[in-house]
């Protein structure tokens, strides 16, 4: 392994650039190492900002694309131009830590068939309930779940803000699609179906900021739900694929859990319905509030974050004082996950096929320590 090229698609980051470069500049790397920065057609200061830090990093490359072309793109013309075998992409906004990319490497070294590992994200921005809620969300999904996912060999997604890949791999599957608003997922599971594996890197830390209003959030995860849609849909045909039977998992976690939303979504709507108009019996929904089955669901979820912050604490001090905040998780986060399914999937499948799906400016939350 000769070096490392460091890639960074970058929308409107005007105010985070700075941060993120000063982290590359401090990576604990002994090796050759160059960094793209692809600035994506901003709208903002991020194109003076970037020539400016052109003359301070003297391993930076920019690039400028003249029009917003969305992340895929941009991601696209990085490994294009990348001079090294392996490729670690992250956002503009995030910052990694000093041994992250040693971590991720060290993976791509113990097997051949590796095409990509995610790293860990940290969530920065914790002002807010909402903030300090996805503090322990990111550590059951993003850790959890993805070491129970590596226990069946399958991964639903690697981490769009820090993912490392094989560049071979990637001129296999063809790169990153286009045309998906979630180019993480896509790359994933193209990866997978042409059998490279997807590694988990709970060493390598990156420090990233998540939204901490509603609307950022809702805008947020109504992308994610129809990325994994759109992910199902276009790659659904390789489900009767006995060679690509280890997907199988993957593809069922996902139905299972849009069945579940559609479920709960009917519910609701028949809860609400039989407060207004006599309803059959059948169709009768007393409440909504949890009988003990709610509440065993609740205090497994609960134990599935105590496990999972455990897990983590080793990445981070102070860890267990968001617990207190999980208790929240199924209230916002579950109802918030049922709406954006709903929305998301009549979306995912009407929506116009080959539209060029271009990146807005993400909501990075109201403070970041």
């Amino acid at each position: 392994m000769n070096g490392v090229s460091i890639i960074i698609p970058a929308y409107n980051a005007e105010d985070t650039l700075q941060e993120c470069l000063h982290s590359i500049a401090a990576l604990k790397w002994d090796r050759e190492a160059e960094v793209i920065l692809v600035n994506d057609g901003s709208t903002d200061d991020t194109g003076i900002i970037l020539d400016k830090l052109s003359s301070q990093y003297p391993d930076l490359r920019v690039v400028h694309l003249a029009a917003n072309q969305g992340k895929a793109m941009a991601l696209r013309m990085g490994a294009m131009l990348s001079r090294h075998e392996f490729l670690v992409c992250i956002d503009g906004d995030a910052v990694l830590d000093p041994r992250a990319t040693t971590w991720m490497m060290s993976n791509f070294v113990d097997a051949s068939r590796v095409g990509a590992v995610t790293g860990n994200p940290r969530v920065r921005t914790r002002s807010t309930l909402l903030g300090k809620i996805q503090v322990g969300e990111f550590s059951s999904i993003i850790g959890l779940i993805k070491r129970a996912q590596r226990i069946y060999g399958r991964m639903f997604t690697v981490s769009g803000v820090v993912a490392a890949f094989r560049k071979s791999a990637l001129q296999e599957v063809g790169y990153w699609r286009l045309d998906m608003v979630t180019e993480d997922i896509d790359i994933s599971w193209k990866l997978q179906l042409n059998h490279w594996d997807i590694r988990f890197e709970p060493n390598a830390l990156c420090w990233i900021k998540m939204p901490e209003t509603y609307r950022g959030l809702w805008r947020q995860r109504l992308r994610w739900a129809q990325g994994g849609m759109e992910a199902l849909i276009a790659y659904l045909p390789n489900f009767w694929s006995w060679r690509k039977r280890r997907m199988w998992g993957i593809y069922l976690e996902y139905i299972t859990s849009v069945f579940w939303a559609y479920t709960m979504a009917v519910i609701i709507v028949l809860w609400l319905a039989g407060l207004v108009i006599n309803l059959p019996q059948i169709l009768r929904i007393p409440t909504v509030i949890p009988n003990w089955n709610g509440i065993l669901l609740g205090v497994t979820c609960l134990i599935q974050f105590l496990v999972s912050m455990i897990i983590d604490s080793r990445y981070e001090r102070d860890f267990g004082k968001y617990y207190y905040w999980i208790i929240w998780y199924p209230v916002v986060y579950w109802i918030l996950n049922v709406l954006t399914t709903v929305v998301a999937v009549p979306r995912a499948i009407f929506g116009r096929r080959g539209k060029r799906a271009r990146w807005v400016s993400p909501d990075r939350g109201l403070q970041a320590p």
